[in-house]
């Protein structure tokens, strides 16, 4: 624009003093200005991008293959074209980065009609997260250099990359509990195998219920009751607020040790066929995308990088839920909402037991794994277990904790609510947890 006005500017001064040299001068360049542009716009447009994703979900530490196809479908040749497939930099820059690139994502090429430019890589994703690939940045220019025009064209891809499990050593099979054993108030099933007692005949009662020998002996007919053989499960709570992941070295290296523990308990219940849900006050990355979406039309490389990268404020005030219930099924979902979740700043874990606690099964265990302890956290917690359900934290810690002389402070707070617990430092003593014994108030 600066160019147009300095010649327009001169061209009127060329006429106004009568300078003839000057004003076929001006011409002259706004004429090329003209061109340059109209071809700079042509070029870029002319555009078309294919990309192919082998892959819409995969485990940690599997490559995918990315193939991105540029193709001019202009009658004009392209003499530059940058083209550049986006990427989520925190991953590409965070410390071990979270996905490793092999091949070329970025290139220059010169497009004559109908050619073609291919984008070839590999992707290796290191921690588990909802990965954008795409869309593919493009700049072109004339040969002069005095336009340029940048383009974010194509759809993106998005990868799912699943949370790590860690087999449970050490799991009770004969308490059918992870952690903790939990009173039935509803028995739903019963295992005629197993007597438990006797009790009064009630109307209703099955003939092959009645226990003719307590009924011989009191002369009143009795009938005999037996152990629940409903498995009751347990439902997940997970703190995923912004500030409980802060603190401390390393803090995402535990944040995904958490996300590790949580997919691990879920797997560890599917695999005994217990009923499992799931609650947490984390942000699904896809309700994110669909909220705010992803921009299609920049004026700049650099801005075009920074609205592409989706990550940004948003409050969360609703949990993220997935209603307790059991099977192949149930674990998937589980994991998959596990692999999306991302920390925000809505609910604080308290506000999240509150939403949480008209969903919480009476018979299911709560496990509620957390990163940091807080008095509000703890009186969360306490206030579940004063009202009859079974509460156990599984507290995500930076060392390993040696026999206590004094417990540190956030163990005070657990035990003072009645709050059983237990420290998971590393993968290798989540995998332990279950064999561990448990602290109690």
């Amino acid at each position: 624009m600066k160019w147009f006005l300095g010649a327009l500017l001169l061209l009127i001064g060329g006429y106004a003093f009568g300078l003839g040299p000057l004003v076929y001068s001006m011409y002259v360049l706004l004429g090329v200005l003209f061109v340059s542009r109209f071809l700079t716009f042509t070029w870029i447009d002319s555009i078309r991008i294919t990309r192919d994703c082998e892959r819409v979900s995969c485990q940690i530490g599997e490559t995918v293959a990315v193939a991105v196809i540029a193709r001019n479908t202009g009658i004009l040749p392209i003499p530059w074209m940058l083209l550049e497939d986006a990427l989520p930099a925190d991953s590409l820059t965070a410390s071990p980065p979270r996905i490793k690139i092999k091949g070329p994502r970025v290139a220059v090429a010169q497009l004559f009609p109908l050619a073609e430019k291919n984008l070839l890589y590999q992707l290796t994703f290191q921690q588990r997260g909802y990965y954008q690939i795409g869309p593919l940045l493009l700049e072109s220019g004339d040969l002069f250099g005095l336009h340029r025009k940048f383009k974010v064209a194509g759809k993106p891809n998005f990868i799912l990359v699943y949370p790590k499990v860690v087999p449970l050593e050490g799991y009770d099979i004969a308490s059918r509990r992870p952690i903790g054993e939990v009173r039935l108030t509803h028995r739903l099933f019963e295992d005629p195998t197993r007597i438990s007692g006797v009790r009064p005949y009630q109307d209703g009662d099955p003939l092959n219920r009645v226990h003719w020998r307590a009924t011989a002996r009191t002369g009143v007919l009795q009938s005999k009751t037996y152990d629940a053989s409903c498995i009751a499960g347990a439902t997940l709570l997970l703190d995923f607020h912004e500030d409980s992941h802060r603190a401390g070295p390393h803090p995402a290296l535990y944040t995904e040790l958490a996300i590790t523990t949580v997919a691990s308990l879920a797997n560890t219940l599917y695999e005994l066929n217990q009923q499992v849900g799931f609650f947490s006050n984390g942000r699904d990355a896809a309700d994110r995308v669909r909220e705010e979406g992803w921009q299609h039309d920049f004026l700049t490389r650099n801005v075009a990088r920074q609205k592409i990268d989706l990550r940004g404020k948003s409050d969360r005030l609703r949990p993220v839920t997935v209603p307790t219930r059991r099977g192949a099924d149930q674990l998937m979902r589980i994991l998959e909402t596990l692999a999306r979740l991302e920390t925000t700043n809505g609910l604080n874990f308290a506000q999240l037991i509150e939403e949480a606690k008209p969903h919480l099964p009476r018979d299911a265990t709560v496990l509620a794994v957390l990163r940091h302890v807080t008095e509000e956290t703890a009186l969360a917690l306490g206030s579940l277990h004063r009202s009859g359900y079974a509460v156990t934290a599984v507290v995500i810690v930076n060392d390993r904790i040696p026999n206590w002389v004094v417990p540190p402070a956030w163990a005070d707070l657990l035990l003072a609510q009645g709050v059983s617990f237990r420290p998971v430092h590393d993968e290798e003593a989540l995998s332990n947890l279950c064999g561990e014994q448990l602290i109690t108030a």
